[in-house]
């Protein structure tokens, strides 16, 4: 227990999780105030899954490279729990809007964009770093509800965010993602050039 709160507190976790439910209870209240319907639209859904990944991004490196790059601990093991319990973080919060009056989901949704967003976000990390990592899924999730498509072959590919739950195109292209990006993260960890950043 001890070597997890400090791992913990090693990665900023208590900061990114305050974060992560400030960004939620924020949404959460302006669309409970400003909406006369009780479900969020998906623009809205998705945006706050951006801002939960965001959140939980800082948490992906520590100021100690080189303690990550030791065999004494197992790092691939817990960098891959580290991103499945991140995953389970961003469902569990919206999750529990689909209670109260003001609802983000639906949760099939929420799973998709939110495995789809974090691999990429994982993928970043990997190959630029940790703190740089969130600009390719904010980039390509703002043109993707800027330019919805939906027709063709690539068009729910390219936008998979923002498709309907049932869209196969989007799911699969989610999937690909976040299984690349826990491989990645998982074998590679965070980029060399992350520990200074942390550190500094």
């Amino acid at each position: 227990m001890r070597w997890l709160l400090l791992y913990l507190r090693s990665r900023r976790a208590p900061m990114a999780l305050a974060m992560a439910g400030g960004c939620t209870a924020l949404m959460w209240s302006l669309w409970m105030i400003f909406s006369d319907s009780r479900d969020a639209g998906p623009e809205l859904v998705v945006l706050t899954v951006l801002l939960l990944v965001a959140a939980l991004t800082t948490t992906l490196v520590s100021p100690d490279g080189a303690l990550e790059r030791t065999a004494a601990l197992s790092w691939p093991l817990r960098r891959a729990a580290h991103l499945v319990t991140a995953l389970l973080l961003v469902v569990a919060l919206l999750a529990v809007t689909l209670v109260t009056p003001a609802r983000f989901g639906p949760a099939s949704l929420v799973a998709r964009d939110a495995a789809g967003l974090l691999g990429l976000t994982a993928l970043g990390a990997t190959v630029i770093s940790p703190s740089r990592s969130w600009f390719v899924p904010l980039g390509w999730t703002l043109a993707a509800i800027l330019f919805p498509r939906s027709e063709g072959t690539l068009g729910p590919v390219l936008t998979w965010q923002t498709q309907a739950p049932g869209s196969g195109a989007a799911v699969v292209t989610a999937l690909l993602l976040g299984a690349g990006g826990l491989v990645a993260y998982t074998v590679a960890g965070p980029a060399r050039r992350a520990t200074a950043e942390a550190t500094g």
